[in-house]
C-alpha cells in the first residue's frame, strides 16, 4: 500500500467522545486552560481534555516525523504550517489559509510572530 496516497487520521479520545480527524484538515490547536480546542479547515471545532503541552506530545508520539507539519507558536497555539499565509508582526496577526475556501486570523504576540517569521526566513535562505 502506497503510504503517500493513504489518508492519515488522528484519533482524539475523551471520556465521552472520540474524534477521528484527517490530519491534513487540522488548521490549528488552541489552548484553553486544561483543554485544547482544535479547528479544522471546514471551521468545525472540537475540544479534548488535555493541555497544549500534552497535545504537542501526542502529536509527536502518534505522528512521528509528520508531526513537523505542526509548530508551537507562543503559549496558546499549535498551527499547521501548511496553512501559513501571512505573518503580520506589527498588527500581531497570523493568517492561516488554504487559498481556496478556508481562511482565519489569529492574534499572537509580536515575539511569537517574530520567531515564526525568522524560521521561515531562515528556511527560504537555506533553499
Amino acid at each position: 500500500m502506497d503510504s503517500k496516497n493513504t489518508v492519515k487520521y488522528l484519533y482524539l479520545n475523551t471520556r465521552n467522545e472520540l474524534y477521528r480527524v484527517e490530519i491534513a484538515n487540522i488548521a490549528y490547536f488552541e489552548a484553553d486552560g486544561n483543554y485544547t480546542c482544535f479547528v479544522l479547515r471546514s471551521k468545525q471545532k472540537g475540544v479534548v481534555t488535555m493541555n497544549l503541552s500534552q497535545m504537542q506530545a501526542v502529536l509527536s508520539e502518534r505522528m512521528k516525523e509528520e508531526a513537523r507539519m505542526f509548530v508551537r507558536v507562543g503559549k496558546r497555539f499549535i498551527i499547521n504550517q501548511h496553512y501559513i499565509y501571512h505573518i503580520d508582526v506589527a498588527r500581531q496577526k497570523l493568517t492561516l489559509s488554504d487559498c481556496k475556501t478556508f481562511a482565519c486570523q489569529l492574534s499572537l504576540s509580536k515575539e511569537a510572530l517574530r520567531q515564526l517569521k525568522s524560521l521561515y526566513v531562515a528556511a527560504v535562505q537555506l533553499s
